[in-house]
């Protein structure tokens, strides 16, 4: 960004902080803000960057953690927030356990996915519509479009070369052990599933992935997190995905050898970021650079988002030095 437009930017965040200060918002660096799963929609026309992610709002001083906020910069690292996108209504199914919100552009209008749980209903993912990228968001599918029998989380929206939307999520170890990525076509308006979803692959399939031991639990479970979609120029599918290796948590590629979404998916040797950090995505900075966001470190209540610099090498991506 030219030091003109990010003066401008910025100075307009400002502004915008004055004004909502009843609503308790304010300017915060990266590293004030603890988050999990975190999501950036750049907004070129405003100059800004909105940061969504799992927030643990009562650490931060609020009565509850049954809502979504984000967050907007001009640089990615001072933050005007948090700006309320979701404040459940009364009657909404979920009251606790918000995680992975994603907010995706879609026909004029957008749509957050997001991870809902309820004590008596199985976690899942839920999709959201606005009339702005920051909402306020209100319930727009009837419920979870994951099935309701099976513990679900992360959705991410996949739109396949015939301009077909897809949904592809976590099917949760906590209750397969071995952890799944699986794909759903969805409804031209988002709104329900299109027929049964299919299992593109396990966790324990690559050869770098460590198991875990639960208490209580007699196999041994293989996890997979926070699926994001990305094809590069060639035509390559590529996915994100989080797991354990030995170092911790980990962000690895899965790549699509058809360049469907149906695969079948072979996994790299080695992760993109080991060292406990995960659960990312990629975007276009206004400089044409692609980004990748992750949190690190995984362990709480020390989670923050960080970003790197990513490059295409082969049919695949690389962090840059």
């Amino acid at each position: 960004m030219s030091t003109v437009r990010h003066a401008c930017a910025l100075a307009l965040l400002l502004t915008a902080a004055g004004q909502a200060a009843a609503e308790e918002t304010t300017m915060r660096t990266t590293d004030q803000i603890r988050i999990r799963d975190p999501f950036i929609v750049p907004m070129p026309d405003e100059g800004v960057y909105y940061l969504f992610g799992t927030t643990t709002l009562k650490s931060q001083g609020y009565n509850t953690d049954a809502r979504f906020d984000c967050y907007r910069s001009a640089d990615l690292e001072h933050w005007e927030g948090p700006i309320v996108a979701f404040d459940p209504p009364e009657d909404f199914w979920s009251k606790n356990e918000y995680w992975a919100p994603e907010v995706h552009a879609w026909r004029g209008k957008w749509y957050m996915f997001a991870t809902f749980k309820a004590p008596d209903q199985c976690r899942g993912t839920q999709i959201l519509v606005a009339d702005q990228v920051q909402g306020p968001y209100r319930p727009h599918s009837d419920g979870p479009v994951t099935p309701r029998d099976w513990e679900c989380l992360d959705g991410t929206l996949y739109v396949d070369p015939d301009g077909k939307p897809w949904m592809v999520f976590c099917h949760e170890w906590v209750q397969i052990d071995d952890g799944s990525i699986c794909a759903v076509r969805l409804t031209e308006d988002l709104a329900a599933p299109v027929g049964d979803p299919v299992t593109l692959f396990h966790a324990s399939e690559p050869k770098w992935v460590k198991p875990f031991t639960f208490e209580g639990r007699p196999n041994q479970a293989y996890v997979t997190d926070g699926p994001f979609m990305h094809r590069l120029d060639d035509g390559t599918l590529l996915m994100l995905w989080a797991s354990f290796d030995d170092a911790g948590y980990v962000e690895a590629i899965a790549r699509s050898e058809s360049g469907g979404i149906l695969g079948p998916w072979t996994h790299l040797e080695k992760p993109l970021l080991s060292g406990d950090g995960g659960h990312g995505m990629l975007f276009r900075d206004f400089e044409g650079r692609l980004r990748f966001t992750f949190h690190r470190p995984n362990a709480s209540p020390n989670e923050r988002a960080a970003f790197a610099e990513v490059a295409v090498q082969g049919r695949s991506l690389v962090l840059r030095d």
